[in-house]
């Protein structure tokens, strides 16, 4: 198979029928689950199609297994290189380790640990890992690099159409489990390759189904790019998303995904925190980020989706527990419950008292207090944490401020001062 599509309208449909033959040597078909939760929440009826349970934790095993089985034997014999945050990465180790082939895995230096350490498990002997950079694109740029000097082919994360049709058979197995097709699949977008391939396939059996891709609000390289006309390089990205973070989305990912998605919608870091927290406390379900973003669209397309059969294809759960503070963090903050302020006390006795008895209302907590000054604590200004019980209670919260004379400043709202100093 050279390419998945001649014209980049997605006719790729015998391509991931044989994938998917291929790929039942090694993949879990994994269940697509109905939730009640959701399902009650929204008016729709919501199904998950969990990949998190697949044997590496996320759907990346699809693409990476499905093209290095269709390497010839010289290929194999030189080895493979790959880029990866980490879930195409730990898809590329199981191969390597499953097929008997050597591979060097460059992950950015910023993956989380137990993206790293899975790596190491499912590649054993078979990988090398090198850390390096602090983004996806700067392990890209290195991979690449290694495979030109050294001859080992490049095993892409998403723009190959060896890669696409493996990820397209979740489409097949979705709609094949499916009692009747669904009005709407949302699928996470990184780079683009599980959106083609997905889409390619549904658009193929089921054109009516409407297919959503969904990006964290810090990378929104694909919704940047089909609103440009063109693939467009974001300078900065939000790394937080880390299994959908990319600069720049794939050239055949993007030719399919322009004439195959019915939308893009994109979603805030904090929301997807707070869909985290929602799927683990209501429904037991451990996800990462990027696999969270789909259950998170559905707050953002509520009216869209009223009445409808919709799925959400759980992309990712390789969570590591040590991230999970910061997840709660960024879920409080945006969802109004937690704000940052640089406080500046009057400087006289009882100030501080006075501020706990007349400013903070009955059920706000201050979680963090700090003196600004290392010697003479006492004459700077403090940075406060405050936890509110609920978001109305944040406007009294500051009238009380203003009413006591107190000089402050709102970090919540400065993004600059807030990444220096929270």
């Amino acid at each position: 198979m050279d390419k998945l599509t001649q014209t980049g309208n997605g006719t790729g449909l015998a391509d991931i029928v044989k994938a998917h033959q291929l790929l039942k040597e090694v993949v879990v078909r994994t269940p697509l689950q109905y939730s009640r939760v959701l399902s009650e929440r929204f008016g729709a009826r919501v199904s998950l199609k969990r990949e998190d349970l697949q044997v590496v934790r996320s759907f990346k095993i699809r693409g990476a297994y499905h093209m290095m089985r269709m390497l010839d034997e010289e290929s194999l014999r030189r080895g493979v290189v790959a880029a990866s945050a980490g879930n195409h990465a730990q898809g590329v180790a199981f191969s390597c380790r499953t097929l008997g082939v050597k591979g060097r895995i460059f992950m950015p230096g910023t993956t989380p640990r137990q993206k790293v350490k899975q790596v190491a498990f499912f590649g054993g002997d078979a990988v090398e890992i090198v850390l390096v950079g602090d983004t996806f694109d700067d392990a890209y740029a290195e991979a690449l690099n290694a495979s030109r000097k050294e001859g080992m082919t490049f095993i892409h994360p998403f723009d190959d159409p060896r890669i696409i049709a493996g990820n397209g058979t979740i489409g097949l197995e979705l709609l094949e489990d499916a009692e009747t097709p669904p009005d709407i699949v949302f699928v996470t977008i990184g780079g683009g390759g599980l959106a083609a391939g997905v889409a390619s396939y549904i658009k193929s059996v089921s054109p009516e189904t409407k297919v959503i891709g969904v990006e964290p609000e810090g990378a929104p390289a694909m919704r940047v790019s089909l609103d440009a006309g063109e693939i467009r390089t974001l300078e900065r990205i939000d790394t937080f998303v880390d299994g959908a973070a990319v600069k720049r989305v794939g050239e055949l990912a993007f030719s399919i995904c322009r004439e195959l998605l019915d939308d893009v919608v994109v979603i805030p870091e904090g929301k997807a925190c707070t869909t985290i927290l929602e799927l683990y406390n209501e429904s037991a379900i451990v996800v990462e980020p990027a696999g969270a973003l789909t259950v998170a669209a559905l707050h953002a397309c509520r009216d869209r989706i009223a009445g409808k059969s919709v799925v959400c294809v759980i992309s990712g759960g390789n969570n590591d527990v040590d991230r999970m503070q910061e997840i709660k963090e960024r879920s409080l903050i945006y969802e109004g419950l937690k704000h940052y302020f640089v406080i500046n006390f009057p400087q006289r006795a009882g100030a501080l008292r006075e501020f706990l008895d007349d400013v903070l209302g009955p059920t706000d907590d201050i979680t963090r207090f700090e003196y600004t000054k290392k010697n003479n604590k006492e004459s700077g200004p403090a940075l406060v944490g405050i936890e509110l019980k609920q978001p109305e209670d944040y406007e009294p919260l500051i009238r009380r401020m203003r009413e006591k004379g107190v000089q402050f400043i709102e970090l919540n709202k400065d993004p600059h001062l807030f990444s220096l100093l929270i």
